[in-house]
């Protein structure tokens, strides 16, 4: 019983403040109510006003009484002042009446009408539009109204037409929204005096309002609520809202016992409501107190076996708190068991996850490691194919017979070869400046499809899809080519030989949320490579991208395709997304990054790539791509172009150093030479003067051939500097700093010399 009290006195406390707040509620809301009907009423009589000041607007700019034609004018304006049982009045400037709808024309006419709009005039003006007071017409026996709006001609006033209208037409408004039959609405003009009423309108219109409200509702123009009687004396809550435009206003009254009435109902039925709830929870609560020991006890069980990890069964006692309580801790014993599981699951997520991430960073240190390798080879090559080139095209100089230059273009053919290959080698590697170019991606494309038409079976459907304006990108195009050639073997060799192979290339702007995980938000050129193969199982995933992994029979496959196009998409500073479902195909995405500012080429420009047989791209501006094949000239006619130009060359390899030395001497240069960098910028700080420097990047020594650019940028800004580059681990980001890449054009190189050392 002690708990039956503790309740029911705060449920009590309750309740009585539950029925004070709805009961001031709602009194609030029936405020609010009557507020917003009243500015509602309003608005629609002041529409109504505008309405028949439209009708006078329109009659005012009528031709016909601009043109002083009042026979043609008082047919209209006859029409349309019967159309709204009204009567249109013409005056002069000097207030006489000119013609009136209610009298023949011509006829003569008395004074103005009886309505106050000469004191509006005086008060408001003449250049607006007027609307005067209630008053009695005595021809037509009935309360009116007056609306009038000056006549301009040629910009000036010369007449005002006046509109009388019914007070009829704001009764039949009035009658028309229905109020409630308690609610009193009334619309009263500027004095005071009551134009329309929803209650007994004959009996009140043309009277006037009790002296407070008049004197309370002259006041203000805003909103107005206060206490007040009716004209029969019943207390009522008054609401006063001003209708804009003319001055009159709309009264809406509640007598005072209908608005007490709605909260009372309200909090009545609460309190009715709070005072059953109390008397059975009074029952309830003895009933409870008997039947408490046994649920109780089923509690603690129930306690016991969820601190031991079971599953409890649910029994119910009866008892709407005991049976919420066991419900409850049955909803915990599962919610257990499913996060336990759950908790398995995630860390076997979490274990699957750092399998995959160390899957990726293992293979990410193979291709850094096959990387390092191959473009230490790939160094060393480019080194001896340098020295060979260039002694090639000396040798090519000196010899006369057909048979000598004939064996010398086999060579070269070879070199080109030994070009192309070195080039390959440095997929796994870092990007050399050198070979990047900003393609046009349309033309780079036709480029290799014309290498994937050759390598597919004729069964297997080529679909291209590509936008129609694609941007450009800038990448190594023997490493594009190669990489798209790599995804559509693959794709046919998971086809069977036949299938349908889908190649699509789009421009996309990636958003944060939207950009895949790696990759940062902004413009790329997507290129999607997709088949209808047999697709990879999971296991297969997640090595497919490992270097030298395949699922191909010995001598079939090397498992370095899907590697190569997924260091090309790193070297090019994007990513490579991989999709397969065993049955139903494989999917690939290249994300490339768009380039932009001077990087950026129009659609459609073609320029040989730099370094190995790329195909068409244009060179950044501070790469330096091969010119058209123009013969090697020496002796005097290549001399006076380079006569007096110094060189100071800067290579470690001594064979290069012989070889590129001899063919810029014989092309006029005066060549310095230094075999370090240390060494170069010796010479230089000791007053060593030249007009160019020519440097290889890679050199044994403190310092480097981009640390050597850096160095003279900084000392000897003025002076040229071009850099020939191998392979190098490094990017260089120096304005103004030409690039070469090795192996180089003996021709490209002195074009190159001779233009930047004639700029200086």
């Amino acid at each position: 019983m002690i708990l039956v009290v503790a309740l029911l006195v705060p449920s009590f406390i309750g309740a009585a403040l539950a029925v004070a707040y709805v009961y001031v509620e709602q009194q609030k809301d029936q405020e609010r109510t009557i507020a917003e009907t009243g500015r509602a009423f309003a608005l629609l009589i002041d529409n109504e006003m505008r309405t028949q000041e439209g009708i006078l607007r329109t009659l005012a700019a009528s031709p016909a009484l601009a043109a002083g034609e009042f026979d043609e004018f008082y047919r209209h304006a006859r029409a349309a002042a019967d159309a709204a049982d009204a009567v249109a009045v013409l005056y002069g400037l000097d207030g006489k009446p000119i013609l009136n709808t209610r009298r023949p024309l011509g006829v003569a006419l008395k004074g103005r009408d009886p309505s106050n709009l000469p004191a509006l005039m005086e008060r408001y003006g003449a250049a607006r539009t007027l609307v005067s007071d209630v008053f009695y017409a005595p021809p037509v026996q009935r309360y009116d109204f007056m609306m009038q709006v000056p006549v301009l001609v040629d910009g000036k006033p010369r007449y005002f037409l006046t509109l009388g209208l019914h007070v009829g037409i704001l009764q039949q408004l009035l009658e028309r929204q229905q109020f409630p039959k308690a609610w009193i609405a009334t619309v009263f003009d500027r004095n005071g005096r009551i134009a329309a009423r929803s209650s007994e309108p004959k009996h009140y219109v043309g009277t006037l309002l009790r002296e407070r409200t008049r004197r309370l509702a002259a006041t203000t123009d805003r909103d107005l609520v206060f206490p007040s009687h009716t004209l029969t004396g019943v207390p009522v809550r008054a609401q006063v809202t001003t209708v804009p435009n003319s001055g009159w206003k709309v009264l809406i009254a509640i007598p005072s016992a209908e608005i007490r009435r709605v909260p009372m109902e309200a909090a009545a039925l609460l309190a009715g409501m709070m005072a059953v709830l109390l008397v059975l929870a009074v029952a309830a609560g003895r009933w409870f107190a008997s039947r408490a020991v046994a649920p109780i006890e089923y509690l603690g069980r129930c306690a016991d076996r969820l601190a031991d990890g079971e599953e409890i069964p649910y029994h119910p006692h009866g008892l709407e708190e005991i049976d919420t309580v066991a419900w409850r801790m049955v909803e915990a014993s599962k919610q257990i068991r499913r996060s336990t599981r759950d908790l398995e699951h995630r860390v076997n997520e979490a274990i699957l996850a750092t399998e995959q991430a160390q899957g990726a960073l293992l293979r990410s240190q193979k291709l850094e490691s096959l990387g390092r390798l191959t473009a230490g080879i790939a160094h060393e090559f480019n080194n001896l194919l340098q020295t060979l080139t260039t002694a090639l095209q000396l040798a090519a100089m000196q010899a006369k017979e057909a048979n000598m230059q004939r064996l010398i273009d086999t060579c070269k053919r070879t070199v080109t070869r030994a070009t192309t290959l070195t080039g390959q080698l440095g997929s796994f590697g870092r990007v050399q400046e050198g070979r990047l170019v900003t393609v046009d991606t349309a033309a780079q494309l036709e480029s290799a499809l014309q290498l994937i038409r050759g390598a597919v079976a004729e069964s297997i459907v080529i679909d291209t899809a590509f936008d129609s304006q694609l941007w450009p990108v800038r990448v190594e195009p023997l490493q594009f080519d190669l990489a798209l050639l790599n995804l559509a073997i693959n794709a046919r060799d998971a086809m069977g030989g036949s299938g349908r192979l889908r190649i699509a290339v789009q421009n996309v702007t990636l958003a944060a949320p939207d950009a895949p995980e790696g990759l940062a938000p902004g413009d790329y050129l997507r290129l999607s490579v997709s088949d209808d193969g047999a697709g990879m199982a999971p296991e297969v995933m997640a090595r497919a991208l490992d270097p030298f992994f395949t699922t191909k029979s010995p001598g079939q496959g090397t498992g370095l395709g899907l590697p190569q196009a997924y260091a090309f998409a790193t070297q090019a500073q994007g990513l490579l997304t991989l999709h397969s479902t065993p049955g139903k195909g494989t999917r690939v995405h290249i994300y490339l990054p768009r380039a932009h500012g001077a990087d950026a080429v129009a659609p459609g420009a073609g320029q040989a790539g730099a370094g190995a047989g790329v195909s068409r791209g244009t060179a950044a501006p501070d790469v330096v791509a091969p010119p058209p094949h123009q013969p090697f000239e020496t002796g005097a006619a290549a001399a006076p172009a380079a006569a007096g130009v110094s060189v100071l060359f800067v290579e470690d390899d001594v064979l290069v150093r012989e070889a590129v030395v001899e063919a810029l001497a014989a092309a006029g240069f005066a060549v310095r030479v230094a075999v370090s960098g240390d060494d170069a910028l010796a010479q230089l700080a000791g007053g060593q003067a030249v007009d160019i420097v020519f440097s290889d990047i890679v050199m044994p020594g403190s310092v480097s051939g981009i640390d050597l650019a850096a160095a003279i940028r900084e000392r000897w800004p003025a002076l040229p500097v071009v850099l020939a580059t191998g392979y190098t681990d490094r990017r260089v980001s120096i304005p103004g700093v030409k690039i070469l890449a090795k192996p180089y054009d003996v021709e490209q190189l002195i074009g190159l010399l001779g233009r930047l050392s004639g700029r200086r």
